[in-house]
């Protein structure tokens, strides 16, 4: 049962390829005045995602230059896989016809069924069918390698594209980790020692006989309390390595000056680097949304998606946020630093849908 599904399959992955073959002679001669124009390299690339579904490929990274060059060069050959299943067409109507003949008595051709005819009507379907699918399978192995041989880079070429994302990710991880550390000194010069300032003066005055004072003195301690552990949140929360993602975002959630909804569903904790970016994805998006977006509703939502873990949050703000702003640029840094995609979409009006996935293979 599982051979015949398999063959099946075979039969109408070629067949499909055989018909595509044909729209792609079409498209390519269209297209080929105009390769170098952006609609065309996406219909390309769109064609392209079609045949390697087709073919059950994934080629991550794949050359987008060479997309329209491979579906020139896989024309012959899917139209090869169509004369292949022709001939399988054929061959099974002949081979039904003599059959259905021959069982009833009557001759085909001026042919009786005597047993050398049968004999080598027998052994002459086999060697055919056979041939036939040995030319289904070969079609479908040449196009597989045609892909991978045309779409995927070079190997130097992949090296060399490859040493130049560790450089700017390396750099870009510098550049975050130099700027978290800026904006935690300015909130620990504003925000903290300020406070303390304010308390130390507030202690001195109620010590001089104001005692009036200390219930004030009390809420500046408490405020500076509160203060410095956003602090520390903001450097790395403590409660992510306690108790994992979701309760880590919960804790945002309770933060946060607008309303979050959390929906944190992963089958296994991620690695520390891929749960920490998530995180911090997350509350850096809660944040810009609280600040800039003037949004009352805030979701995050985090999934496992084969072998991604991918946040997603999405607020009902105004839109139209800087992804080249500093905070946004330090997410996609942080995310390309562990070989992720980071996306935002903020369209004027809103809504706002920064995204992010992160390999955990």
């Amino acid at each position: 049962m599982r051979w015949t599904v398999r063959g099946l399959r075979l039969v109408g992955a070629v067949t499909a390829g055989a018909v595509t073959a044909l729209l792609g002679v079409v498209f390519v001669l269209a297209a080929a005045p105009f390769a170098d124009r952006p609609a065309v390299r996406a219909a390309a690339a769109r064609m392209t995602g079609l045949e390697l579904r087709r073919l059950r490929l994934d080629l991550p990274g794949r050359d987008a230059d060479g997309e329209l060059r491979y579906l020139a060069a896989r024309v012959p050959v899917g139209l090869l896989g169509g004369l292949v299943v022709l001939l399988l067409v054929i061959g099974a109507s002949v081979a039904v016809r003599l059959l259905w003949s021959w069982s009833r008595g009557e001759a085909l051709d001026g042919m009786l069924p005597t047993p050398p005819l049968l004999a080598y009507a027998f052994l002459s379907g086999v060697v055919l069918l056979f041939l036939n699918l040995s030319g289904l399978v070969g079609v479908d192995v040449l196009e597989r390698r045609l892909a991978v041989r045309l779409l995927v880079p070079d190997p130097t070429e992949a090296l060399r594209r490859r040493i130049a994302e560790l450089t700017e990710s390396r750099a870009g991880v510098v550049a975050v980790v130099d700027a978290e550390r800026r904006r935690i000194e300015r909130d620990l010069h504003d925000g903290v020692q300020q406070r303390l300032v304010a308390l130390s003066m507030l202690a001195g005055r109620a010590r001089r006989g104001r005692p009036e004072l200390l219930e004030q003195l009390h809420e500046q301690a408490r405020q500076a309390l509160v203060e410095l552990r956003e602090v520390a949140w903001r450097v790395y929360p403590s409660g992510l390595d306690a108790h994992g993602l979701a309760e880590a975002l919960a804790g945002v959630a309770e933060r946060a000056a607008v309303t979050v909804r959390v929906t944190c569903e992963l089958p296994v904790r991620p690695p520390v680097p891929v749960e920490t970016a998530a995180y911090f994805v997350a509350s850096e998006a809660v944040t810009n949304a609280a600040k800039h977006s003037r949004a009352t509703l805030v979701a995050i939502e985090v999934r496992q998606e084969g072998t991604m873990v991918v946040v997603r949050v999405r607020d009902d703000g105004i839109g139209g946020a800087d992804a080249t702003g500093g905070g946004l640029t330090g997410l996609a840094r942080r995310v390309a630093a562990l070989d992720g995609r980071f996306t935002v979409t903020s369209p004027p009006g809103g809504p706002t849908v920064v995204e992010a996935e992160l390999p955990c293979a």
